[in-house]
C-alpha cells in the first residue's frame, strides 16, 4: 500500500519527505497513520530499486552566506519517479484481483488514484469490493441471527451498527458502479456512418 501511494504521489510531481508524508496522509485519509521510521525505509528501498531518483541539495547552498553557524537547517532532498517507477506504478494500477479490493485501506488508496486506472479497471475494482463487503454483509447477518437471544443489549447494538456501516458501504459501491457505467456508456463513440451500397453496374 505504502509503494504504491507513494509512487501515485510521486507520478504527480516530484516532493521532498515533508510534503511526501504530508501528502500520504491525506490520501490515507486517516486509514494509517505515516511516521517518518517507515516512511525513508520505504524511500531508501525504493531508491535501491530504482523506482524512484533523488536531487540531493548542493552542500554549499544549505545555508546562506549570513546564517550564523550551527543553525542547524538542511536542505531537501527531493524524490522523483523514474521510469522504472511510472511503469510499476501502471502495473499496480492495472491490477484487478483480490489484492486489490479485499483489504478495506488498499482499497480506499486504489480509489485515491482512481484517475490514472482505466474505466474497464475501475469497474472491476468496485465490483470486487462490492462483492467482498456483500460477503461480510451475510457473514454479519448470520452472526446476528445465531446470536440475538444469547447477548446483552449493548453487544447486540454493536452487531447492528457494524451491519449498519457494511450496509451503507454496499450503497455507496453501488453507487459509484452505476455512475462509471453511465459514464463509460456517455464516453463511448457514437457508431460511424454506415457504409453506402456500391453503385448499380
Amino acid at each position: 500500500m505504502l509503494e504504491f501511494a507513494i509512487l501515485g504521489l510521486l507520478h504527480q510531481s516530484p516532493m521532498h519527505g515533508y510534503e511526501l508524508r504530508k501528502q500520504l496522509s491525506e490520501v490515507l485519509g486517516g486509514l494509517r497513520s505515516i511516521s517518518y521510521g517507515s516512511l525513508y525505509p520505504a524511500l531508501k528501498r525504493m531508491h535501491a530499486a530504482g523506482l524512484i531518483s533523488t536531487d540531493e541539495p548542493d552542500p554549499r547552498a544549505l545555508l546562506p552566506a549570513d546564517a550564523p553557524p550551527l543553525t542547524g537547517r538542511r536542505g531537501k532532498v527531493v524524490y522523483t519517479i523514474t521510469a522504472e517507477g511510472k511503469e510499476r506504478f501502471h502495473e499496480l494500477v492495472g491490477q484487478t484481483g483480490p489484492e486489490a479490493y479485499d483489504d478495506g485501506g488498499l482499497f480506499g488508496v486504489r480509489l485515491a488514484f482512481f484517475r490514472h486506472t482505466e474505466a474497464d479497471v475501475r469497474l472491476r475494482i468496485l465490483e470486487g469490493r462490492r462483492r467482498t463487503v456483500e460477503r461480510q454483509r451475510e457473514g454479519l447477518r448470520a452472526s446476528l441471527a445465531r446470536t440475538r437471544e444469547r447477548v446483552d443489549r449493548y453487544t447486540l447494538e454493536l452487531q447492528r451498527h457494524g451491519l449498519e456501516s457494511v450496509d451503507r458501504e454496499v450503497r455507496w459501491l453501488s453507487e459509484l458502479i452505476e455512475t462509471e457505467r453511465r459514464q463509460s456508456v456517455a464516453e463511448e463513440p457514437p457508431p460511424g456512418p454506415r457504409p453506402s451500397a456500391p453503385p448499380p453496374p
